[in-house]
C-alpha cells in the first residue's frame, strides 16, 4: 500500500499488508455462518478494547497491560453468538499441533482471544461454529488478501436492526491497510452493527435501516432524533467486532491504547454505535517488525492510521456484501439499495 490517502471506493489493501499476519475464514454450508482467524504464528502484543455493551469474549483480560501474557498467537472472530466462542479452541489446536505457543513447561500453549457476533437469526440457529470450524479456518490462512463480504465472521452479518429486522440490510467482513514512512497498519472489521454504516468521507449513509417499503435507507440517526420509536431489542443481538494490526514495534500499554483509539473508526463508520444491544470489540496486535525510530510515527499518527483503516474497513464490509434471502426473508446489500 503506498503512502496516499485512501477512499473506501478504491482498492485499499488488507490487514495481511502487515508483516507476520495471516487470516483465514470458513464458511459453513447449511446456512451463513462461519468464523475468521488472525494468526501471528510469531507471536504479537496484543491489546483490546470492548466498547459495545453486550459482549461475547475469550481471553482479554490477559490483555490487559498489568497481566503476565504478553503476546498472542492468534485472534479469532465468529459468528454464532457465545456457542462461537468454541472456534477459538480449533485455533489452539491448530497452533499446539505446529508448536506454536507459550511454553508453559509442561506443554505449548497457544494464547487464542476470541470474540463473536450474533448471527443466528438467518436459517437455522442450531448452527454455530464450533472447533472443527476454527481448524478449518486456520488451515485456509495466507498472507494473501482475505475475501470481503459474506465470508468468515461476516457470513451471517446484518445491519441497521433498530426498527426491525425485516428492515435490516447485510453486513459483512471489508479489510483495509496504510502506509506510513515505512510502518503499516492494516484492519479486519466483520459488521453486524446495531446501527446504520457510513461512509466517512461524505457521511451519507451507505447500508443500515431501510424505510418501511424496503426500497430506501431510513437514516437511522436522523429517524431517532425526529423522534421515531425503536423496536424492541434483545440485548447481545448485533455487534462490530475487528483486529487492528501492525509492524510497529509496540509495548502491550501501547497496543491496548491502539485499540482504543481505533474504535474512533467505528464511530466514523457506524451510527449509533457502542450500544446497549452492540458487543463492538477491537484487537490490537504488534508484529514488531519495524522499530519507532527515526521518522517513523508515533503513537499519534499510528493511532489515526488505525481509526482511518477500521472506518474504511468497515465501509467495505457492507459494500463487499452480497444479498442474501433466507425462507421468507430478505437482506439486500448496499448495491440493492439506494
Amino acid at each position: 500500500m503506498s503512502d496516499q490517502p485512501i477512499s473506501g471506493r478504491a482498492r485499499a489493501g488488507s490487514i495481511t499488508d502487515v508483516a507476520g499476519i495471516e487470516v483465514g475464514h470458513y464458511n459453513d454450508p447449511r446456512r451463513p455462518t462461519g468464523c475468521t482467524v488472525i494468526l501471528a504464528r510469531d507471536g504479537a502484543v496484543g491489546g483490546v478494547d470492548v466498547r459495545g455493551a453486550a459482549p461475547g469474549t475469550r481471553e482479554t483480560d490477559l490483555l490487559a497491560p498489568g497481566n503476565l501474557v504478553q503476546e498472542v498467537h492468534a485472534v479469532m472472530l465468529s459468528g454464532g453468538s457465545a456457542w462461537g466462542l468454541a472456534a477459538a479452541d480449533g485455533a489452539t489446536r491448530w497452533l499446539e499441533e505446529r508448536g506454536i505457543g507459550l511454553d508453559v513447561r509442561y506443554g505449548t500453549l497457544p494464547i487464542v482471544p476470541a470474540a463473536v457476533l450474533f448471527d443466528l437469526p438467518l436459517g437455522d440457529a442450531r448452527i454455530r461454529p464450533d472447533a472443527a470450524a476454527g481448524y478449518a479456518a486456520c488451515e485456509a490462512a495466507s498472507s494473501a488478501a482475505p475475501a470481503e463480504g459474506n465470508v468468515g465472521a461476516g457470513s451471517g452479518a446484518l445491519v441497521g436492526k433498530l426498527f426491525g429486522v425485516h428492515r435490516a440490510m447485510k453486513g459483512g467482513i471489508g479489510t483495509a491497510s496504510v502506509t506510513v514512512n515505512g510502518v503499516t497498519v492494516g484492519a479486519l472489521i466483520a459488521c453486524n452493527a446495531l446501527g446504520d454504516v457510513m461512509d466517512a468521507d461524505t457521511a451519507q449513509v451507505v447500508a443500515g435501516a431501510r424505510t418501511e417499503d424496503g426500497r430506501a435507507l431510513l437514516d437511522t440517526r436522523r429517524a431517532l432524533l425526529r423522534g421515531e420509536l425503536p423496536q424492541p431489542l434483545l440485548a447481545g443481538t448485533n455487534t462490530t467486532l475487528g483486529v487492528v494490526a501492525t509492524d510497529a514495534v509496540l509495548t502491550k500499554v501501547q497496543a491496548n491504547r491502539l485499540a482504543s483509539v481505533a474504535h474512533d473508526g467505528l464511530a466514523r463508520a457506524i451510527n449509533p454505535v457502542h450500544t446497549m444491544s452492540d458487543g463492538d470489540t477491537l484487537f490490537a496486535l504488534a508484529t514488531g517488525r519495524v522499530p519507532l525510530e527515526g521518522n517513523a510515527p508515533g503513537m499519534t499518527v499510528l493511532g489515526t492510521m488505525a481509526a482511518e483503516v477500521v472506518a474504511i474497513a468497515t465501509l467495505r464490509a457492507v459494500r463487499a456484501a452480497t444479498s442474501v434471502r433466507i425462507g421468507e426473508s430478505y437482506f439486500p446489500s448496499a448495491a440493492d439499495v439506494g
